[in-house]
């Protein structure tokens, strides 16, 4: 638990951010903002047609006894709510990353220059950018169809669905917010997804930490950019561990 904790501080570390570089952190609000508006529209579309959704996904309650049919229907609710909640997350961490990389890049620059490191020959390209948005979204429409299925278990679905859900793609939000810092030393996708691996607990604690402010309504927008910041701290954290201290630039 204590290498957990220690990826969640990664986190706190890089909203302190919000003090030393203001300016930098404001810019990284602007992406954040867009996408967090559009996805926060289809958030309320969903709970306004929720009722008549799960009605339609369970006409075969019609006949039952109201407690029964109610009891399905908050369930698959739920369920619905819950894989709604994980594409969301995917969705804006893949989106604003690929709106916002020009912002975002200048943030995780500016984190490595507070720590010495400054040139980094690897780019990480819009192209690039573009590929890892659409990897992310498919591994959470994964993520979201697990959840749902587990949100149908009676009784435990809905804490099941969620505490699964906020597992994995804080998992997947950890591997893709720290690939910017990684890829800039110019690691491989098998060399860093190994570096990852070996530091479990603190890579999950990272990424949990950050989905779950991303949950908190507007959260996702403040969070985005110091995510960025504690991300690039969390690669540096890995890398000096690998290399040694000091030597995360090697």
């Amino acid at each position: 638990m204590r290498e957990f904790f220690r990826g969640a501080g990664m986190l706190l570390r890089g909203f302190a951010y919000w003090r030393r570089r203001p300016g930098l952190m404001l810019l990284g609000l602007v992406p954040a903002v867009i996408v967090g508006l559009l996805l926060f529209g289809g958030l309320i579309t969903l709970a306004a047609f929720l009722p008549g959704l799960t009605e339609a996904l369970t006409p075969f309650a019609d006949g039952w006894p109201s407690v029964w049919a109610a009891v399905i229907r908050i369930t698959i609710g739920t369920a619905l709510v819950g894989a709604a909640l994980v594409l969301v997350a995917i969705s804006f961490t893949a989106l604003t990353l690929l709106i916002g990389e020009p912002f975002y890049e200048r943030i995780w620059r500016a984190v490595e220059a507070d720590h010495g490191d400054e040139r980094f020959d690897a780019s990480y390209g819009f192209w690039r950018s573009v590929g890892d948005a659409l990897s992310l979204v498919g591994r959470g429409i994964l993520i979201a169809v697990l959840a749902l299925a587990l949100g149908f278990i009676p009784v435990v679905g809905g804490v099941v669905s969620a505490v699964v859900g906020v597992i994995l793609t804080g998992w997947v939000v950890a591997d893709e917010l720290s690939s910017r810092a990684l890829s800039a030393r110019g690691l491989t996708a098998a060399e860093r997804k190994r570096l990852r691996r070996g530091h479990r607990a603190r890579v999950l604690g990272f990424g949990v930490a950050t989905q779950l402010c991303f949950l908190v309504p507007l959260g996702a927008v403040a969070s985005m950019p110091a995510a960025v910041a504690g991300s690039t701290l969390l690669a540096r954290s890995l890398l000096d561990e690998q290399n040694g201290p000091g030597r995360a630039s090697a």
